[in-house]
């Protein structure tokens, strides 16, 4: 059955620019959103506004969808299940999507399958935390095995003293995951996009940068990667996506210690802040890519259309006007691509990105993060 309507679970800008994906394909948007006013919902025509946690809401608003895809992976599984008893095509399917749901079913599932990853247990208070600490060494990351984004839900503990924040405000379901802390040099992330049938596109290996948990900038490709290490992240990245047999965009984030070998961090499954650049810098956006996934169509060329892209996402700042400042920035700098959520203004919010690409890397670099700086308030 061809797919001509796809719904979308969850209205943030992730649904946005999937919704302007999918215009030149032809497909219908579907939006379950949690208010009317949200990012996605301002520019979707079809806009269910309604909890995804609440099963006959989902089931409702499924009614009129050829299959289903998210803006983010907090959907309950049960629920994704009971869509699929109903015959609904949920992609990526909740089997798939649970590892990037719950930290601990993705470690586990993974140093199973051989991928290198940092020593981890699950612990269940202080002294098994103290104990994790003392077997590899402090400083330990903590993480909540669910619902934790953008630095939240995770801790750098540096000794025992501080082995009990993670578990002051204990949640229902919710582990906690003691990790090693690895001193890594950079963060790296490659993006798979994979059909149904299988058919897959790796997108070139990403340099991020993180400030305060938050992807604050991201430079593709990743400079100083040989050609073998650039092949072998994107061979682990499609391996990881076939045995979990993910359908659409499978972020795959990578931290890389000083001798250049890796360990995966975390896994999304769906468009990623880390493949932004490719909007503006990719012969195939991963938001085009992800819905040909869902659907079911024939994937795009993932290579680059110009030698560098850099990305800078822009965070609440000083400047509330941001549709002045864009206007200033573009008669600055005309090669800028800026991308605005729709957002009110909130100190270190994401409310936009500007993507600028070209064939001299520190260039295109500062013209990026000038022309953030200016949308943030930072230059006058």
């Amino acid at each position: 059955m061809s797919v001509r309507t796809i719904g979308i679970i969850g209205g943030g800008q992730l649904a946005r620019m999937m919704h302007a994906a999918s215009i030149p394909l032809g497909l219908r948007i579907a939006l379950l959103a949690e208010g009317p006013d949200v990012s996605a919902a301002q520019v979707v025509a079809d806009v269910t506004v309604g909890d995804y946690t609440d099963p006959a809401t989902v089931y409702a608003f499924a009614e009129r969808c050829d299959v289903l895809t998210f803006d983010h992976e907090h959907v309950p599984p049960a629920i994704l299940r009971g869509l699929i008893e109903r015959g609904k095509g949920v992609h990526p399917g909740p089997d798939a999507l649970l590892h990037a749901q719950d930290k601990v079913v993705m470690r586990e599932r993974l140093s199973g399958l051989g991928v290198p990853c940092p020593a981890f247990a699950v612990v269940d208070g202080p002294r098994d935390l103290i104990a994790f600490g003392e077997r590899t060494g402090w400083p330990v990351i903590a993480k909540t095995s669910r619902g934790g984004y953008d630095g939240k839900g995770v801790w750098k503990l540096d000794g025992p003293h501080n082995a009990g924040e993670p578990f002051a405000a204990p949640r229902p379901g919710v582990r906690i995951l003691a990790e090693e802390f690895i001193d890594f040099s950079r963060e790296l992330s490659v993006l798979v996009a994979r059909r149904p049938s299988g058919e897959e596109r790796v997108y070139p290996v990403t340099e991020t940068v993180q400030t305060d948990g938050i992807c604050t900038h991201t430079f593709t490709p990743a400079p100083g990667l040989s050609d073998e290490q650039e092949a072998e992240f994107e061979r682990l990245a499609l391996r990881i996506a076939a045995e979990l047999d993910v359908t659409g965009i499978l972020a795959v984030e990578l931290m890389q210690r000083s001798d250049g070998t890796v360990v995966v961090n975390e896994l999304a499954m769906r468009p990623h802040n880390t493949g932004h650049w490719s909007i503006d810098g990719a012969q195939t956006s991963q938001f085009e890519n992800h819905l040909r996934a869902v659907a079911d169509l024939p994937l795009g060329p993932t290579g680059t259309r110009q030698p560098h892209a850099a990305m800078v996402n822009v965070l609440g700042g000083a400047n509330d006007d941001l549709l002045a400042a864009a206007a200033q920035v573009l008669a600055a700098d005309p090669g800028a691509r800026v991308q605005l959520y729709g957002k009110s203004v909130v100190p270190g919010r994401k409310v936009g990105h500007v993507t600028v690409v070209g064939d001299d890397a520190s260039e295109v670099r500062r013209r990026a993060q000038a022309a953030a700086d200016h949308l943030m308030g930072g230059q006058q």
